[in-house]
């Protein structure tokens, strides 16, 4: 996160009412907030999280592939698909780590050092009542200054989401001497673990 960021630490943002939405049953929420290698091990880690895939959304098949994403001349984004247990964890939770720790909303088109559209935030929503409770949350964390600066997430309605190659998935864990994955995705991986402790995997 960066200096546009926080009035508030992570773990006192306020909750976002998903009250509108399933408890039960397995659901999807598919976020793109930077490079989805970061994004994808934050998520890993929660209770109630059955499974995170990166990949790309909001663009066409033919530039579904990290060599044309990372062009910036496709509407995509780098996403991550998130399973989750609706009975353990809800939308949000997700959220309030999406917004407190797993990037900053607050950067247009970029995330740090990544620059370009395909690093946009972006809530990629399903349904009117998704959208609506990400708008009311936005409107939420603005309402209680948490950022220094406006927030410039984006709401989109979710097409198709195609997943990453092979070797994007679990990224951040198979690879955690990686230049970049110690230096950025850890120290989110460490803030989850420490702002969201009751929240975690037993095996964290």
């Amino acid at each position: 996160m960066t200096d546009s960021v926080l009035s508030l630490l992570p773990g006192d943002f306020p909750d976002a009412d998903d009250s509108a939405l399933p408890n039960t049953g397995v659901h999807r929420l598919v976020l793109a907030g930077g490079c989805f290698w970061c994004t994808e091990a934050v998520y890993r880690q929660l209770n109630g999280v059955l499974n995170v895939i990166s990949g790309y959304t909001g663009g066409t098949a033919d530039t579904a592939n990290y060599d044309a994403v990372c062009s910036g001349t496709t509407d995509h984004a780098e996403a991550i698909a998130i399973e989750y247990d609706s009975a353990v964890i809800g939308p949000g939770a997700l959220l309030k780590v999406f917004f407190g720790i797993a990037h900053d909303p607050t950067q247009l088109n970029r995330q740090g050092h990544d620059l370009g559209r395909q690093y946009r935030s972006t809530v990629f929503y399903q349904n009117d009542a998704e959208r609506q409770l990400v708008a009311d949350y936005i409107a939420l964390l603005e309402q209680n200054g948490v950022f220094r600066a406006p927030i410039v997430t984006t709401l989109e309605p979710l097409t198709t989401f195609y997943p990453a190659e092979t070797y994007h998935q679990n990224y951040a864990a198979a690879n955690p001497n990686q230049p970049y994955i110690a230096a950025v995705a850890q120290p989110k991986v460490a803030k989850v673990q420490h702002f969201f402790k009751h929240q975690l995997k037993k095996e964290w």
